[in-house]
């Protein structure tokens, strides 16, 4: 295997974004909501519980609305759904989550950019789509693109 200075250079540059990542406030917010989301039993008994009726529900949508449980069995997981989304542990979870992405696809618009401005990535963020967009997206140019 050969392995030149530069290939050296850029893993070395990984390991340290990497430890800088892992030393973040935001990882550190993340870790802790999620150590507290396991620890809960309640979550985790709201999780189940969703878990269950989402499997329930994948059996009625094979026959759709002409099952004879499709419409309590759609209800019972709409509900359950915003149960498990309002449990503030769960809701806390969720936003560490979201914000962790958001740094991952900021960290991937940056490095992605610094490469070549044609580099697209695909972030499933509008703001950071539009950001990384150069153009040829089809759109018109109404996603701000040149």
């Amino acid at each position: 295997m050969v392995t030149s200075m530069t290939s050296f250079d850029i893993l070395e540059e990984t390991y340290q974004l990497s430890q800088a990542i892992l030393s973040s406030d935001v990882f550190y917010h993340y870790k802790e909501c999620k150590n507290k989301l396991q620890q809960d039993k309640e979550a985790q008994s709201l999780i189940r519980r969703f878990n269950q009726l989402k499997e329930d529900y994948e059996e009625v949508q094979r026959f759709g609305k002409y099952h004879p449980n499709f419409h309590d069995t759609s209800k019972k997981v709409r509900e359950q759904k915003r149960e498990l989304d309002l449990y503030p542990i769960i809701a806390e979870y969720k936003k560490a989550e979201t914000e962790l992405e958001r740094l991952f696809n900021e960290i991937s618009s940056i490095i992605a950019s610094n490469v070549s401005p044609h580099i697209k990535v695909p972030t499933g963020n509008p703001y950071f789509d539009q950001m990384s967009c150069s153009g040829g997206c089809g759109s018109g140019g109404s996603c701000g693109c040149k």
